[in-house]
């Protein structure tokens, strides 16, 4: 269907590769022109050879579930005909250690609280269909085996 691509680069800087002693910043090139800076995050890799303030691949991850859920969801609630003026997720992964004991994001917690517009929104019942909805067509949720859990407003009502 289709092709999705990242140059990733990285270049030495620091003072002994071999001990571990070397920054990992790194940045993202995409093919619109954006370059992100990127770095592991300093939970797993420790001032000064992480960035706090660089994107780190955990929270990239994270994003791209939320981001993949949200636009599925826009685009199943204007089917329905709900119009959405905002839609913000404070989106949470879980790092844990699988069996092996190995880390992974093992839970990402999405929590959307939506505006909607003109025409009014669903009830709380057609908001959850429309989560569930999201969820099973998300590109990203379909390739990971991370549980993805969404609390929506629709489940506080």
């Amino acid at each position: 269907m289709s092709d999705h691509k990242a140059l990733i680069r990285w270049k030495f800087a620091g003072t002994d590769f071999i001990k571990g002693q070397y920054s990992r910043e790194h940045e993202w090139a995409f093919d619109g022109g954006i370059t992100v800076a990127a770095s592991p995050s300093p939970a797993v890799v420790p001032a000064p050879w992480s960035n706090p303030a660089n994107v780190d691949p955990e929270e990239a991850f994270v994003a791209s579930v939320a981001s993949c859920h949200m636009l599925t969801f826009l685009h199943l609630a204007s089917r329905a005909k709900f119009t959405i003026e905002q839609y913000t997720d404070h989106a949470a992964g879980r790092m844990t250690k699988n069996e092996r004991g190995v880390p992974w994001i093992s839970n990402i917690t999405l929590r959307p609280v939506i505006v909607y517009g003109a025409g009014g929104a669903p009830d709380a019942a057609q908001e959850r269909q429309l989560h569930h909805h999201a969820h099973e067509q998300c590109f990203i949720a379909n390739s990971i085996k991370t549980e993805v859990v969404v609390v929506s407003a629709a489940q506080t009502r």
